[in-house]
């Protein structure tokens, strides 16, 4: 079992249950990258339907600068039935405590809006230690990639519920929600051609591991 400690970088996982689709649209994608920026900072000031509303108002940036956070994000993709989350923890049990918090509310959320009852998510989440910078790299790319390996869009840009358009700049700095200029210097340009160069080698990686463990 991996300890989480204070300071270290970690690949985050969680799926659905049986595959079951817990993002259908773009409402649900956004609801929960709104409750990753509620949860990671530690103790919330205000109840999250009042944080809600300040992110349409101009007091947006406030919440998050005031406060201590359990964990910063590095990177993130969400998926129709599944997320990454590369998180560095802050605090003691920061990432146990901002990833139960970001299930059992997303949970709630969830079943209200479906009328659904149970649990949602499978089991506790996986986690992995990222060791250094160049194996962080990597793994960004990788979850980039994870819509264009599953073939949902052509290209990584096209999908919004990941942090790779903020690894391009593409999109306003108020609404980025990723800390990771400690661990690489990112320029856009070259960062693209590292992970669009391997669009094709990814899926045909992916082909061949459901060939072998099928």
């Amino acid at each position: 079992m991996v300890k989480l400690v204070e300071g270290e970088v970690y690949h985050v996982f969680s799926k659905s249950i049986a595959g079951f689709v817990i993002f259908n649209n773009d409402q649900e994608f956004l609801r929960f990258i709104d409750t990753i920026k509620y949860y990671r900072v530690k103790n919330p000031p205000l109840k999250f339907s009042i944080f809600l509303r300040q992110l349409k108002s101009k007091n947006r940036n406030k919440f998050k600068a005031n406060k201590e956070k359990l964990v910063e994000i590095v990177s993130y993709c969400l998926m129709p039935t599944h997320f990454h989350l590369v998180l560095k923890q802050l605090s003691e049990k920061g990432t146990s405590t901002f990833i139960s918090n970001l299930l059992n509310s997303y949970t709630r959320y969830f079943n209200t809006k479906h009328n659904r009852k149970g649990p949602l998510w499978e089991g506790r989440f996986k986690k992995v230690l990222v060791e250094n910078d160049e194996q962080l790299l990597h793994l960004t790319r990788y979850i980039h990639l994870n819509p264009t390996t599953a073939y949902l869009v052509d290209s990584p840009k096209d999908w919004q519920f990941s942090s790779y358009r903020e690894y391009l700049s593409v999109i306003e700095e108020k609404n980025k929600i990723c800390e990771y200029r400690e661990f690489f210097d990112i320029n856009p340009a070259t960062y693209r051609e590292f992970v669009e160069d391997s669009v094709a080698y990814q899926r045909e990686a992916a082909g061949i591991k459901q060939l072998v463990l099928e």
